[in-house]
C-alpha cells in the first residue's frame, strides 16, 4: 500500500517540469510579441499589420503580400513586411537605430524582408546583433550612408539586397568576411570609385548586381568565382578592359559602360550563357558570329559598339535564340539566315546602322562607311570619368539657341566671322565647310608650351571623357529629338536640351551638311574640339556623325557639350529685371572670360584665335560663376602671320564686355564704344569716381 505515494510524486514532478515549460515558452513568445507590436507603432501602424492587434498568437497570423511571419519551434524565423499604398509616412522622429533595436530582438530571425517603407537614415549598424540571419533585404527604401561595417557579423548571411537606396562610399572591401554569401545586389545606389578585388575570394557567390551606381575602373578577376551564375555590371564607368570572368555565367551584363578594347575570344565557350548585353559601350574590334550559336543564348545585345566583321547568310544561330540587336556598328555582309524573321516567328532581330547589303526596311550605311570607320572614331583616349562639378566657372564653347545664341560651331563649320562692330555696316558672315587636312604643327613651340598645356588641362580634368555616341544614346536623351526639347536654331543648325541615362544633362547641337564629306575629312577637327578642356570652358563631351546611304558622306553632325543651366551674363549684369551681381562677381566673371581666352590661345597647339565673344555668350552655373561662350571658328588653326591680328580681335571683345560689366548697360553699336569709353575715363580721373560710376550703372 506504500507504493502509490512514489508514483503520485512522479506524476507531480511532471506537471511540475511542463507548468516551467509552458511558462517559459509563453514569456519567450511574450518578449517577441512586444518587439512586433513596437514595431508596428515605429511603423505609424500601418494597416497591413492591423492582425497584430487581433490575435495573441502570432505564429498563426495568414500571410498577405504585405505581411508574413513564419514560426518554427515557437520563435520567430522569418519576417517580410513589404510596402505598398497601405503603408503611412513615418513620423519625423522615427528613428532607424530604434527600429532595429526592436528587431534584434527575434534573435532567431534567419530572414528578414523590409522592402519599400520609406525607411531612411544611416541602416543601423547593430543589424549585426541579428546573429543567425541568413537573407537581408532592405530594398527600395532611403537608406544613406556606408553599408554598416558591422554587417560583417552575419556570419550566415547568403543574400544580401541593399537596391534602390542612396547608399554611398565604397563597395566594402570586407565582404569577402562572409564566406556562406551566394548573392549580392547593390543595384541602384550612389556607390563609387573602384570595386575591391576581394570580391574575387567569395567562392560561394551566385548572383553579383552593382549596376545603376557611379563605380569606375577595371572590374576586379572574378574568374575564380566557379558558381557565378549573373553578373549585372550595368550603367556605371567600368573599364576598358573586358573583365575575367568565369565559364559558367548564365546572364552577364556590362551595359553602358565605359568598356572598349574588345572582347576575348573565350567568351564564345561560355556554353550555359543566355543573355549577353555589352551595348552602349565602345568596344572595338571583331564581332565573333560564333556568339550567335551559344547553345544556350536567348538574348544578344552589342548596340551602340564599334565591332566590325562580315556576316555570312550561312551562319548557324542557337535554336533558342529570341531577340538579337546588332545596331550601330560597323558590321558588312550579310544577316544570316537564321535571323531573319518568318511570319509565326517570335524572334526579334534588329540590325540597322552597319552596312549590310539586307534589302528590307532596317536602313544600312554604304559599305565604304564601315571600312573607314576607323578615321571618324577613337579621336582621344580613355580617361577616368568624374561628375562635374557646379561651382566652377565655366566659358561656353559654341552652345548657341537657347543657350548661347547664334554662334559658330567648333572645327566643323567655318564660320569667318568679321567684326560686328564695323565703323559702316554689319558684315554677315560666310560659312564652308571645313575638309583641308592638319595644319602642320610647330614643333618647337609645341614644346615650349607642353608645361603650360599640362597644368591647364588639369582644370577640366573633373568632365567625362570625350567620346563617341550612338545616335540611339542621343534619341533617347531628347525623347527622340522632340519639340520639347528644342532650344533654338535655324533651317541648318539646331541646339537640344538633353537628359543622358546616368541624369547627365547635355546640350546638342545638330549641324546639317550643305555639303558632304566622309567622316575622315572631320577627324583632324574632332581631334582638336577634344582639346577644348579647362574649367573656364563649356566643354564638349563627344559627337556623332550621320551619314548618308547614296554617298557615305557625313549628312548630319550631332555636337554634345555639357549643360550649363543658369542664362548670361547680360541677365545678371544689364537686363531689366532680376538679380544682378556685385563688384565681386563682375571682377570674377571679367578674369573668368579673360582665362578661357588665353586657355584657347595658348593652352593647345595649334591655338583658337578670332573667338567672336559676347557677353551674351557668356554663361551663368548654378552657383553663378561665369566665362564666356567661344564662338572658335578658327578652329582649323590660325596662320602664323595672322595670329597677332586675331589675337587683337579677342582682345577687343573682351574690351567691349568689360565695358557692359563696368557701366551696367548694353553696348549696341560701334559708334558708342569710343562714347563710352570716353565716360568711363571722365568717371575714373574724378575725385568722386565711386559715386559717378554708380549714377552710370
Amino acid at each position: 500500500m506504500a507504493k502509490p505515494y512514489p508514483l503520485l510524486l512522479h506524476h507531480l514532478h511532471v506537471l511540475v517540469m511542463v507548468f516551467l515549460l509552458v511558462n517559459y515558452s509563453n514569456e519567450l513568445e511574450l518578449s517577441e510579441s512586444q518587439s512586433l507590436l513596437k514595431i508596428q507603432k515605429l511603423l505609424n501602424y500601418p494597416p497591413a499589420l492591423s492582425s497584430l492587434k487581433n490575435t495573441t498568437n502570432f505564429c498563426e497570423i495568414e500571410p498577405t503580400s504585405s505581411f508574413t511571419l513564419i514560426c518554427y519551434e515557437g520563435e520567430i524565423t522569418q519576417l517580410h513586411i513589404i510596402g505598398n499604398k497601405g503603408f503611412p509616412s513615418l513620423p519625423q522622429n522615427f528613428s532607424i537605430h530604434s527600429f532595429f533595436s526592436a528587431l534584434v530582438k527575434l534573435s532567431s530571425l534567419k530572414v528578414l524582408s523590409l522592402v519599400s517603407l520609406g525607411l531612411w537614415g544611416p541602416l543601423a549598424g547593430n543589424v549585426g546583433h541579428l546573429s543567425s540571419l541568413e537573407i537581408l533585404n532592405v530594398s527600395s527604401n532611403y537608406f544613406s550612408g556606408d553599408i554598416p561595417v558591422q554587417i560583417l557579423h552575419l556570419r550566415n548571411l547568403h543574400t544580401l539586397t541593399l537596391d534602390h537606396n542612396n547608399f554611398t562610399g565604397k563597395v566594402p572591401f570586407w565582404l569577402n568576411s562572409l564566406p556562406m554569401l551566394t548573392v549580392l545586389s547593390l543595384k541602384h545606389n550612389l556607390l563609387s570609385g573602384s570595386v575591391p578585388n576581394s570580391l574575387g575570394d567569395l567562392k560561394n557567390l551566385r548572383v553579383l548586381t552593382l549596376s545603376e551606381n557611379y563605380l569606375s575602373g577595371e572590374v576586379p578577376d572574378l574568374s575564380k568565382l566557379r558558381n557565378l551564375q549573373v553578373l549585372d555590371l550595368e550603367d556605371n564607368s567600368f573599364g576598358p578592359h573586358f573583365p575575367s570572368l568565369p565559364r559558367k555565367l548564365v546572364t552577364l551584363v556590362l551595359r553602358n559602360n565605359k568598356f572598349r578594347l574588345g572582347i576575348p575570344r573565350k567568351l564564345g565557350s561560355f556554353y550555359l550563357l543566355q543573355k549577353l548585353d555589352i551595348s552602349l559601350n565602345g568596344f572595338v574590334g571583331p564581332f565573333y558570329p560564333l556568339l550567335l550559336s551559344l547553345p544556350s543564348i536567348r538574348y544578344l545585345e552589342i548596340s551602340g559598339n564599334k565591332f566590325t566583321g562580315v556576316l555570312l547568310q550561312n551562319m548557324s544561330c542557337s535554336a533558342d535564340l529570341v531577340f538579337v540587336n546588332l545596331t550601330s556598328n560597323y558590321l558588312v555582309g550579310k544577316l544570316p539566315s537564321c535571323l531573319k524573321m518568318g511570319s509565326e516567328d517570335n524572334k526579334v532581330v534588329m540590325y540597322s546602322g552597319n552596312c549590310l547589303s539586307n534589302d528590307d526596311d532596317q536602313e544600312q550605311h554604304p559599305s565604304e562607311f564601315c571600312h573607314n570607320e576607323a578615321l571618324a572614331v577613337e579621336v582621344i583616349p580613355h580617361r577616368e570619368k568624374h561628375k562635374v562639378p557646379n561651382n566652377k566657372p565655366v566659358v561656353a564653347t559654341s552652345v548657341a539657341g537657347g543657350i548661347v545664341g547664334v554662334v559658330a560651331i567648333f572645327g566643323l563649320v567655318s564660320m569667318l566671322v568679321k567684326r560686328v562692330y564695323g565703323k559702316d555696316s554689319v558684315r554677315k558672315p560666310s560659312t564652308r565647310l571645313i575638309t583641308e587636312n592638319a595644319s602642320t604643327v610647330n614643333t618647337a613651340k609645341m614644346l615650349s608650351s607642353a608645361k603650360y598645356i599640362s597644368e591647364t588641362m588639369k582644370l577640366g580634368a573633373s568632365l567625362p571623357s570625350y567620346r563617341t555616341f550612338a545616335l540611339e544614346e542621343l534619341m533617347e536623351a531628347t525623347n527622340n529629338f522632340d519639340a520639347s526639347s528644342l532650344l533654338g536654331g535655324s533651317s541648318n543648325s539646331q541646339m537640344y536640351r538633353g537628359k543622358l541615362s546616368d541624369g547627365t544633362l547635355i546640350a546638342i547641337r545638330s549641324l546639317r551638311m550643305k555639303k558632304r564629306r566622309s567622316p575622315a575629312a572631320y577627324t583632324h577637327h574632332l581631334e582638336m574640339i577634344s582639346k577644348i578642356r579647362h574649367c573656364h570652358l563649356v566643354s564638349f563631351l563627344g559627337h556623332c556623325l550621320e551619314c548618308q546611304l547614296d554617298d557615305s558622306g557625313v549628312s548630319r553632325i550631332f555636337l554634345v557639350f555639357e549643360f550649363v543651366p543658369n542664362g548670361t551674363l547680360r541677365d545678371f549684369i544689364s537686363a531689366p529685371q532680376g538679380q544682378k551681381l556685385n563688384w565681386e562677381q563682375r571682377i570674377a566673371a571679367a578674369i573668368g572670360v579673360t582665362k578661357g581666352i588665353q586657355f584657347l590661345h595658348t593652352g593647345i597647339v595649334p591655338g583658337v584665335y578670332s573667338n567672336n565673344v559676347k557677353i551674351k555668350n557668356v554663361l551663368m552655373d548654378t552657383n553663378l560663376h561665369m566665362g564666356p561662350v567661344v564662338s572658335s571658328s578658327t578652329l582649323k588653326g590660325s596662320a602664323q602671320d595672322s595670329i597677332k591680328q586675331e589675337d587683337k580681335n579677342d582682345v577687343y571683345d573682351i574690351g567691349v564686355i568689360l565695358l557692359e560689366i563696368i557701366l551696367g548697360r548694353p553696348v549696341v553699336f560701334y559708334h558708342e564704344v569710343g562714347n563710352l569709353k570716353d565716360l568711363l575715363r571722365v568717371s575714373l580721373t574724378t575725385d568722386d569716381t565711386g559715386r559717378k560710376t554708380q549714377t552710370v550703372l
